[in-house]
This record gives C-alpha cells, structure tokens and sequence, in this order.
C-alpha cells in the first residue's frame, strides 16, 4: 500500500515520491570490470515506487533490466541493467529532497 495518498474530492490519487539512485558499473563498454570509483555516479527521480523509478531509469538511459528488480522494506530496491556502456547495479531509495519550483 503506498504511503504517499493526496485526497482530491474524495479520490484517493498515488503521488510521486523523490527517489535517489546510485548506478554503479560492473564492467565497461568492453566487458572488463570496472575497478575505481569513476563507475560510481548519482541520480534522482520522481516515482510512484521504487520499482517504477527502476523502470523509469531504464527507459531514460537505454537500459534492459537483467533479472528481477529486488524489493526491501522502506519504498528501497536494487537491479542490475545493461545498456551500451555496460553493465551496472542500481540502489534506489527515498529522499527526503525537495524541488524548489521558484
């Protein structure tokens, strides 16, 4: 059950949630593991959950979900992916940010 409800009229709508992401590569564009930290690299998204914001990551970066995308306690995930740079595991969690629309 999401925790995130805005009561509109006596509708029940989701509300998206502020997710961050941490991509890290495995390997390179030529297979090979990527050993430092230059594969490390930060993402946030709106999402209903985070399984959506998983999905919504693979779409925005041409990415092909390898597996199942793993579901914790707390709206948290991980998922492995490639795309053309390679492969990478996401870390998805809530944040607490907020968007300053001024």
């Amino acid at each position: 059950m999401p925790l995130c409800i805005v009561i509109a009229g006596g509708i029940a709508a989701r509300r998206p949630m502020r997710f961050s992401i941490e991509q890290r590569h495995l390997t390179d564009v030529n297979g090979k593991p990527v050993a430092d930290d230059t594969g490390l690299t930060f993402h946030t998204c709106e999402a209903h959950d985070a399984d959506d914001a998983v999905h919504l990551f693979a779409r925005d970066h041409s990415a092909e979900l390898i597996g199942s995308v793993l579901r914790f306690p707390g709206f948290q995930a991980i998922a492995t992916m490639r795309n053309a740079d390679g492969v990478f595991t996401l870390q998805v969690a809530p944040t607490s940010q907020q968007v300053n629309m001024s």
